[in-house]
């Protein structure tokens, strides 16, 4: 599946550019006396980690329906997407720790080429999180776009620690914690992040109803069949990166059983040929009552 392929290919140029940034930010973070960057250099550390589970959670949601998930795969993508947010909340937390150490623990302020790292690194994670979370937005992917957030998460802290050194640099004696204090204050911004992909992944794990937008273009697209005279009721949840519909589709109570039959296989087949991304399709066909 192209989309699926998609979803992998980001998220492995995410690893492999985490683990070349990972080892240019904490090195340049010991040699420049920046603990912002150290911190900023795990976190990265954090990212390979997410985009391999994300990588992973893709490849398992992608097999086809056997005899015992009937309905296929696609609940490992969000619950990939929900390792993704706890690492995401583990990573503000270890960080936000080591920065109150680094600030009650006197030290030397960073070295000023901290910043030429700093700002390659920002570019990078910003132009990565916009490629990421284009794809994951193509995908509907919950977990794709938790990735992208992951780069997000670290140009912020990167953007802080910049900021931070900045000042450090600028104040001289007794502004040497102004990086520490940058990181502090980017890890409620990734907590933040966390929260908002794991409460979306908890959705979709827990068969939340799709946006109405998407229920309107079912509706639209089974009500384009002929003889079916209306749509009594429509349920559509997000399984990975696909769709799963309920439906009961209303017919002329004088049809044969047949005719009627025939009627529920076209809506099914005229959703699953659509564009949105529909995989598994109930229909109930039902006499409409005039």
């Amino acid at each position: 599946m192209r989309s699926v392929e998609l979803g992998l290919r980001a998220a492995g140029i995410g690893m492999a550019v985490n683990v070349l940034l990972a080892i240019i930010k904490i090195v340049t973070g010991i040699l420049g006396h920046s603990y912002a960057l150290i911190a900023d250099g795990i976190e990265s550390t954090t990212d390979i980690i997410s985009s391999l589970v994300v990588w992973t959670g893709l490849k398992i949601s992608a097999l086809p329906a056997d005899e015992h998930h009937p309905y296929g795969h696609g609940k490992a993508e969000p619950m990939a997407g929900m390792v993704v947010a706890a690492a995401l909340v583990g990573a503000a937390i270890f960080i936000a720790i080591q920065s109150v150490r680094e600030i009650i623990t006197p030290h030397h302020s960073p070295a000023w080429f901290t910043l030429l790292v700093l700002a390659v690194v920002i570019a990078t994670k910003e132009t990565l999180f916009r490629f990421v979370f284009k794809v994951g937005n193509e995908l509907t992917s919950t977990a794709v776009k938790g990735d992208a957030w992951h780069h997000r998460s670290d140009a912020i802290t990167s953007a802080a620690a910049f900021v931070g050194i900045a000042i450090a640099l600028v104040g001289g004696n007794g502004y040497e914690s102004a990086d520490d204090w940058a990181a502090l204050l980017a890890c409620f911004i990734i907590l933040f992040n966390g929260y908002r992909i794991f409460r979306a992944a908890l959705d979709e794990i827990m068969d939340a109803v799709a946006p109405s937008e998407m229920q309107k273009k079912v509706r639209g697209i089974a009500s384009s069949v002929p003889d079916v005279v209306r749509i009594e009721k429509c349920w559509v949840r997000k399984s990975g990166i696909g769709l799963l519909v309920d439906i009961h589709v209303e017919v002329d109570a004088n049809l044969t059983v047949a005719r009627g039959h025939n009627i529920g296989h076209e809506v099914s087949a005229r959703l699953k040929n659509s564009d949105l991304r529909i995989n598994h399709v109930l229909v109930h066909v039902e006499p409409a009552l005039r």
